[in-house]
Order: C-alpha cells, then structure tokens, then sequence
C-alpha cells in the first residue's frame, strides 16, 4: 500500500507539472515584426533615408567635381614633366599626391558622417516604435515579440507579423501630432490677420 501511494503521489506531481507546463505553452503567444520593412515604410524613415540620400549625392558630386580637377592637374603635370626640373617635378607629384590624399580622406570622413547621422536617425525612428510594439504585444496578448531577422526567423506564419499594424500606427501617431500644430497654426494665423 505503501508504494502504490508513493506511485501515485509520484504519478500525481508528474501530471500536476506535466498539465501547468502545457498550460504555460498554451498562454505563450509569440509574434514578429521586420524592422527593416517598418522603417521603408513609415513616413520618417522615408523622410530620413532621402535627406540623408541628397547629402551623399551632393557630397558625391562635390567629390566628383574635385577628383575631375585633381585628374586634369594630373594630365597638365604629365605633359610638362620633360619641361620642368627634377626638383620642381618631384615638388609638383607630391603636392598633387597630397591633395589626392586630403580628397580621399575627406570623402571617407563625410561618408562616416552620415553613415552616424544615419544609425542616429534609425535609432531615433526605432525608439519611437518601440512603445508601439509593446502596446500590440499587449493588446494582442504576445508574450514575446521578435525581430525578423535578428532573431533568425525562417518561416513563421503571417497572422504572427505584426509590422503593418506597427507601420501604421506609427504613421498615424505622427499624422495626429501634425494636425493639433496645423489646426493651431490656422486659427493664430486667423487670429493675426484680425
């Protein structure tokens, strides 16, 4: 008698842990979002990817432009290369290498620039979303909401992304602090004209 009450208080605790473990698993919900995707698609990482994008083409054409002289000062150093003297040769290479140097390490700079301007502008956008996620994950009930590709995801089933919902409430957080300030900067407008 004794060991079959063993048994089943053994049996018992083995349910028990067995039963609350399954419990657990089925209050686990899991969701995802693309990062990645969210940030082409909200209104400020389109804003911030194409002003960053005109301040690369214009330090691109700026770039262009001066490697253009630095090649032409080359071609008119070349062709006076039997003209002029040893020293005076050997002066104008190096001063010329010395401007190509500056141009190309100026350029690296810039770019550096606003490849930081960049990371800052994504992480500003990130930090924004961030609430956002959370607000879903528990409206919807998610106990763990991953990123796409941080995390590795190969296949998970699309009622699980929670981007586009993510994507548009940010747009529409933003939308609805722009119009307080329109509607505001109207009626002071009126106001003014009075």
């Amino acid at each position: 008698m004794i060991v079959s009450a063993r048994k089943f208080v053994a049996f018992l605790g083995f349910a028990l842990s067995f039963s609350t473990s399954a419990i657990a698993r089925a209050e686990l919900k899991i969701g995802y979002v693309d990062l990645q995707r969210a940030l082409l698609e909200v209104e400020d990482g389109r804003r911030a990817k194409a002003k960053l994008q005109a301040i690369l083409d214009q330090q691109k054409k700026t770039f262009d432009k001066e490697q253009g002289s630095l090649l032409k000062e080359k071609e008119d150093l070349d062709k006076q290369l039997t003209a002029l003297s040893q020293e005076t040769r050997v002066q104008r290479q190096n001063e010329l290498g010395k401007k190509a140097f500056d141009l190309t390490q100026r350029w690296e700079k810039e770019k550096a620039d606003v490849e930081k301007k960049q990371r800052e502008e994504v992480q500003a956008i990130f930090n924004k979303m961030n609430p956002l996620i959370a607000s879903i994950a528990t409206r919807e009930g998610m106990t763990f909401v991953f990123e796409k590709t941080d995390a590795g995801i190969l296949y998970a089933p699309a009622y699980l992304d929670i981007t586009n919902e993510l994507v548009r409430q940010f747009n529409d957080q933003k939308r609805a602090k722009s119009l307080p300030a329109k509607a505001g900067d109207s009626k002071s407008g009126a106001a003014k004209k009075k």
